[in-house]
């Protein structure tokens, strides 16, 4: 029996509300982002959610995409992915009965996440981990850990009721002076356009360095469990668009220079990083 093409459209449709579901693990990653990019097509489109939900599917959009990426895919292929997402989205009426069937059922699949507060998004090494929670007193937002020798490290989002969110990196130092200045290098996407996949930095000629703005004496809340003292330094809001920016293999460094000209330095692994903004900006839980 032949099928007509609007059966077809709704069952491809409810696929993509069933796919978009964050729990689902049958689909396979590049399929998910194909589905959540159209959802998120149709919603620019059409006006679906409210900006909450929106947020909670852009945040389930970046974690397709990273998950794609991870398990072998290239940027290129998943542009052209994304393209044929909002291609089919254009081509899909906003009062047809079938996108809201669709709208309806992602509706459904995320509103659990206005409830969630936290959440942690796994890298291939290391991840972020989310905190929406409303605190009075500064606290990590999105937040990875490493250390540097003996003294930890933390690096991502702090944020609290009285203050914006901003990126920063926090260290308690062990053993040794202060740093005079700290640093992000990354790959230059303007000079490098295509991700670099080694577990180092590119070559010199292919870096950006991004320099903290300043520096202030840590809260308790932000320090590694056991220390008393540390230093928060803060960064440009540009630095989190340049790390969101790199590929979720990718990774980072934050260099801690020091007077006598030393330099120690923390890598961290890029990861879901832009997921867990857009996590973020679905406001305070």
């Amino acid at each position: 029996m032949r099928i007509g093409l609007s059966t077809r459209r709704t069952q491809a449709l409810i696929a993509a509300a069933l796919i978009a579901v964050p729990t689902l693990a049958g689909a396979a990653p590049v399929d998910r982002y194909y589905e959540r990019s159209f959802v998120l097509a149709a919603n620019a489109r059409c006006g679906l959610f409210q900006p909450q939900l929106t947020a909670a599917l852009t945040a389930a959009a970046w974690q397709a995409r990273g998950a794609a990426l991870r398990a072998g895919g290239n940027d290129r292929d998943l542009a052209d992915t994304a393209t044929r997402a909002r291609a089919r989205a254009a081509a899909t009426r906003c009062d047809s009965a079938d996108l809201k069937t669709v709208s309806g059922r992602v509706r459904d699949a995320f509103s659990g996440w206005s409830r969630m507060a936290r959440m942690n998004f796994p890298g291939e090494r290391a991840g972020w981990s989310a905190d929406r929670a409303a605190y009075a007193r500064p606290t990590w937002r999105l937040m990875q850990g490493t250390r540097t020798g003996a003294s930890p490290v933390r690096f991502g989002v702090i944020g609290g009721m009285d203050r914006p969110d901003q990126l920063a990196a926090v260290v308690s130092w062990h053993g040794r002076s202060r740093p005079t200045g700290v640093r992000i290098i990354l790959r230059d996407a303007n000079v490098a356009p295509r991700p670099w996949l080694a577990r180092e930095l590119p070559p010199v000629s292919q870096r950006r360095s991004i320099w903290a703005a300043g520096v202030e004496a840590a809260d308790a809340g932000l320090l590694v469990e056991g220390r008393k003292t540390g230093q928060m330094w803060l960064f440009p809001a540009t630095a989190a668009d340049a790390v969101s920016a790199l590929d979720p293999r990718e990774i980072f460094v934050v260099e801690f220079l020091f007077r006598d000209g030393s330099v120690a330095r923390s890598s961290f692994e890029t990861g879901d990083f832009a997921a867990g903004r857009a996590f973020l900006s679905m406001g305070r839980a």
